[in-house]
């Protein structure tokens, strides 16, 4: 997934990639699908609870299910062979195999041929493997009837945001921010026409929403609302947008009402120092941690369109004001500077190019500190942000000294 971002966009972090990445990890959270026929054909399965040194081999056509009785198959077993017929099941079993010997399978289905892997039979439990016909085949009728089902004409239905959908949040330069990482779902094998736009209202406070790279180019953001335009074709139309939320206190409550029906809630928040997460909506939260991060996952059942997301976050880090307080002491100081300027000219000067050298020195001493703690360990997000902070602000300090007249100067700055 691309999501570099232009720059002054919201930036997805570490923190969300990596919990993107753990939660397909967790079993408890996977979704149960049937298999893709292509990924399990000819590929030996371990079986413990068929009988020691066993091998079953079942015959399918284009998918499970769809058995091929009374078919030969043929297994080669070293330099021998043995050919068996397909039960009804289209299974042939093959018992009593010298364990460690390498053997193969392979039949022949409607002029094609399919063959198993090499494999070697165990010492305990036996090996199950299906050989699948006409896999090809299927799969490029079903991308020409999908195709052909896409070009027709748009026609009235519903979609819901899918269950592979995300909601995670973690903190960027000490800010709280918000991602969706969404999937439209159109089940139905023609585009799809809602009646209009699927439209978002973000959460109340939400500022500097924008849309990550890899999102459907129907949707857009634009201040506190996210819209993405229909019909919509089958299948997944993906749209990913990132925001950030103001936060007064140690409490915030995130709540998102849902214009289409959510097939499976997916929370994920970076945690840090006693944060929790609740939800009436979250029947199952858990607390992991990876490489030292820790993040609290949690997940629901289905909610209807029109519903509201509720996701309350507790214990969240004090949110500090000094950048605020600094760039309102910042503003007093230069209006104050500005009309001592005004009612004395050189003694202005003098007093600026003080204050000026003094905060140039304070800066440099933070910089020289931040930079012998890079040298023990690597940064955090925080001192990096800040030291970005303190670079930008001495940058600007020796630009404002570079401007003033030195001292004998004044009537050729003049």
């Amino acid at each position: 997934m691309n999501c570099a971002l232009y720059p002054g966009q919201v930036r997805i972090g570490r923190f969300a990639l990596l919990f993107l990445l753990l939660w397909l990890a967790v079993p408890a959270y996977a979704q149960v699908e049937m298999p893709d026929p292509s990924a399990i054909a000819g590929t030996p399965l371990p079986a413990p609870e068929l009988a020691d040194r066993t091998v079953t081999i079942r015959v399918v056509r284009e998918r499970m299910g769809n058995n091929v009785a009374g078919q030969d198959v043929t297994l080669t077993i070293g330099k021998d062979k043995r050919t068996l017929k397909t039960d009804a099941q289209g299974r042939a079993q093959f018992d009593g195999l010298a364990a460690g010997t390498t053997v193969q399978a392979t039949t022949t289905v409607d002029g094609e041929t399919l063959t198993s892997q090499e494999f070697a039979v165990p010492g305990k439990g036996g090996v199950r493997v299906a050989l699948i016909a006409g896999i090809a085949a299927l799969k490029a009728a079903e991308k020409s009837a999908a195709e052909a089902a896409a070009k027709e004409p748009a026609r009235p239905g519903v979609v819901e945001i899918g269950p592979e959908s995300r909601i995670i949040a973690e903190y960027q330069d000490d800010n709280l921010t918000i991602f969706y990482l969404f999937e439209i779902i159109n089940n139905a094998r023609t585009p799809i026409d809602i009646g209009g736009p699927l439209l978002f209202k973000l959460p109340t406070g939400a500022a500097g929403a924008s849309m990550m790279q890899g999102s459907s180019q129907h949707a857009s953001a634009k201040g506190d609302m996210m819209t993405i335009t229909g019909p919509f074709p089958p299948g997944k139309t993906v749209a990913q947008v990132g925001f950030s939320l103001p936060q007064a206190g140690d409490t915030i409550s995130i709540q998102q009402k849902l214009p289409a029906a959510m097939a499976q809630v997916f929370v994920g928040v970076q945690k840090i120092g006693d944060m929790k997460v609740s939800s009436p909506q979250l029947t199952d939260t858990r607390e992991m941690d990876s490489d030292g991060q820790a993040f609290i996952m949690g997940t629901g059942g289905r909610l209807n369109a029109g519903d509201t997301l509720v996701v309350n976050l507790s214990g969240l880090p004090a949110h500090s004001k000094t950048p605020r307080t600094a760039a309102l002491i910042s503003a007093l100081l230069i209006f104050g500077i500005g009309a001592w300027f005004a009612i004395a000219p050189g003694r202005a000067h003098a007093a600026q190019d003080a204050k000026l050298n003094a905060q140039r020195a304070r800066l440099m001493d933070d910089i020289v500190a931040i930079e012998r703690k890079r040298r023990q360990k690597p940064l955090s997000e925080s001192d990096q942000a800040k030291l970005n902070r303190l670079t930008s602000d001495l940058e600007r300090v020796i630009a404002e000294l570079d401007r003033l007249p030195r001292a004998g100067n004044e009537s050729s700055a003049a």
